[in-house]
């Protein structure tokens, strides 16, 4: 019999307990053994519910009780998570979360503790939700260097872009819609602003180093100043705008951003749409592989805690050896890495204005759509993000030329 415990009872919480018990004889047979909930810990009472009859509202009776083996945290954010969870891998009980907030904050140290008292630390739901990227980076990709990862790593950032791109809506629309579906908080910077993406692609990042990448290290842009107007000129390159976070490994160094992009149709992560999300890995052997699905919502995370419920389980007084170490990972600067732009320029005298950007630029390939004034775009060469910041800077001082509109990167 492994005995377990929830701490918090909302959202993916009740969808813990709902995944264990409607699969419980598909879960005890994976687990090899009974798998029993014995407490729910939560400052709110569920009066005339099951789960009542296991509700505490004190963390020491399950930290304080030997029989519990894992400790589920999905209560999110750091405080009390975070001592919670240290003081119950201390104590010897494996740790099974989906918060992605502790485990980029305190990752490292949290699998430090838990290989020390030899239990385990898992956060396969922390960054897609119900698509499996942590284990498979563990375990099945062992033999590849990661060369890159790139992801949709925010379903409801996706779900705007890909309504403003198929129906026209404007952004401030659009952020209506997915508040009234539930999709965005009343608050939503850490959606739009890319916060979320951000932590993800740290997580990430730091697997596939074997370090610590701080996410407040990491360049991050949302998607505020992205206009029906952007997704116009991206259709004309052949290709749609996503949220993307991604993460580079090239000679011995490593780099992190989070933007939108343009990504072109042959790319598979163009046709990632609504609220799913998918991880495009690099391997130096494998090659793209891509992992898609939902990367949030009830059930499908819930999903994914329980699946790292069972390896616990399975491996009791095993750590499974994570490799994630306190050493800080170190980053380029992000105006040295190399990217393409789409530039939108408003000018004054047409003629004027494209003959700079061919003098600047060295490119008289002008893009144009319907239903705009005054103004043009134009795709850069693929070159440091500082030398693209050193024309635009001389560009804007050229006759012809009143602003640059936007700039957005484009991915291959």
């Amino acid at each position: 019999m492994a005995v377990i415990a929830i701490l918090g009872y909302g959202t993916v919480g009740s969808g813990v307990a709902e995944v264990m018990n409607t699969n419980k004889e598909l879960i005890e047979s994976k687990a090899e053994q009974p798998v029993d909930i014995k407490y729910v810990l939560d400052l709110r009472d569920f009066p005339g519910e099951p789960v009542q009859d296991i509700i505490t509202h004190n963390y020491d009776d399950i930290l304080n009780d030997d029989e519990v083996e894992v400790v589920v945290e999905v209560m999110g954010g750091i405080n009390p998570a975070y001592s919670f969870v240290k003081s119950a891998l201390q104590s010897g009980k494996s740790v099974c979360t989906s918060n992605k907030e502790l485990v980029a904050a305190h990752g490292a140290e949290l699998m430090r503790i838990a290989k020390d008292n030899n239990v385990n630390f898992l956060f396969e739901a922390s960054v897609g939700g119900g698509i499996p990227i942590i284990r498979p980076i563990n375990r099945s990709i062992t033999s590849d260097r990661i060369e890159a990862v790139t992801g949709i790593l925010n379903g409801t950032t996706n779900y705007m872009l890909t309504r403003m791109e198929n129906e026209g809506i404007d952004y401030d629309d659009v952020l209506k819609d997915a508040q009234a579906k539930g999709y965005a908080e009343r608050n939503p910077a850490a959606d739009v602003e890319g916060h979320d993406a951000c932590r993800k692609i740290a997580i990430l990042a730091s697997l596939a180093t074997e370090k610590t990448v701080s996410y407040e290290d990491i360049y991050t842009e949302g998607i505020t100043n992205i206009s029906t107007t952007d997704m116009l000129y991206a259709k004309k390159l052949g290709g749609v705008i996503k949220l993307l976070g991604k993460a580079g490994f090239e000679d011995g160094r490593v780099w992190a951003r989070v933007s939108p992009a343009i990504v072109k149709a042959d790319n598979p992560l163009s046709m990632v749409n609504d609220v799913f999300n998918a991880i495009l890995l690099k391997g130096n052997m494998l090659g793209d592989v891509m992992f898609y699905g939902r990367g949030a919502g009830k059930l499908p995370t819930a999903s994914a805690v329980v699946s790292d419920i069972v390896d616990a389980v399975r491996h009791k007084n095993i750590n499974l050896g994570i490799k994630w170490s306190e050493e800080k990972q170190e980053l380029m600067n992000i105006e040295d890495v190399r990217v393409s732009k789409l530039v939108r320029v408003e000018y004054s005298e047409k003629d004027s204005a494209a003959a700079a950007v061919k003098r600047i630029f060295g490119t008289d390939s002008i893009i144009e759509v319907s239903d705009t004034e005054d103004e043009f775009a134009f795709v850069t060469d693929k070159v440091s993000e500082a030398q693209t910041d050193a024309r635009l800077e001389q560009l804007l001082n050229s006759e012809g030329i009143n602003g640059i509109l936007n700039t957005i990167r484009i991915e291959g």
